[in-house]
């Protein structure tokens, strides 16, 4: 009987793909208190071991759960201008992190993170975005400011709004903020 060959991988990429999968589902059918890592290793088919091998911990499985969810699946839509790219960006942004579920996986993705490289990959995703907004719009030939400085002026005032100060947070503030970098404030 012939061993079949299974490329490097494989197997990894599987089992978290399934726990992953069985974490999402579990948490919208019992909640997400409820979960334990037997009812997860159950659900996904794997051993409660493998999870901790794996993972650790619980807080560490929900934490690497919720950075695969903050993960965006598209790339930003072309509006035709900075302006519009960015501040449709930033409303989606908004709406997405400030909902009770964003909200959810930014506490998990924090609280699972002793080492910080969780909330690095989330800001990696964001600043990924703006990239691609601040290049197309620098092939059109518009002036454009960095990366950096739109994370500063845009990203992490809603991100601290969202988790200290959600009272109020609305489009209008992300529009203000994207005007305000680019300086098209009042116009």
């Amino acid at each position: 009987m012939s061993r079949q060959m299974v490329r490097p991988g494989g197997r990894s990429a599987r089992v978290q793909a399934a726990v992953h999968a069985a974490v999402r589902d579990l948490a919208s059918e019992v909640g997400r208190d409820a979960l334990t890592v037997p009812l997860v290793a159950q659900r996904a088919g794997v051993t409660p071991s493998t999870i901790y091998r794996r993972w650790g911990d619980l807080q560490e499985l929900l934490s690497d759960v919720a950075v695969e969810r903050l993960r965006p699946d598209t790339a930003p839509q072309d509006h035709g201008s900075l302006g519009s790219d960015l501040t449709a960006w930033a409303e989606q942004f908004l709406d997405e992190m400030a909902s009770p579920t964003g909200r959810a996986y930014i506490r998990d993705a924090l609280l699972g993170d002793p080492d910080g490289s969780n909330a690095g990959q989330c800001s990696a995703y964001a600043a990924d975005q703006i990239d691609v907004i601040l290049a197309r719009a620098a092939g059109r030939g518009e002036d454009v400011p960095d990366v950096e400085t739109v994370v500063d002026a845009v990203v992490a005032p809603l991100m601290y709004r969202i988790l200290f100060r959600p009272d109020g947070l609305d489009t209008a503030y992300a529009r203000r903020l994207v005007a305000g970098v680019l300086g098209t404030a009042g116009r």
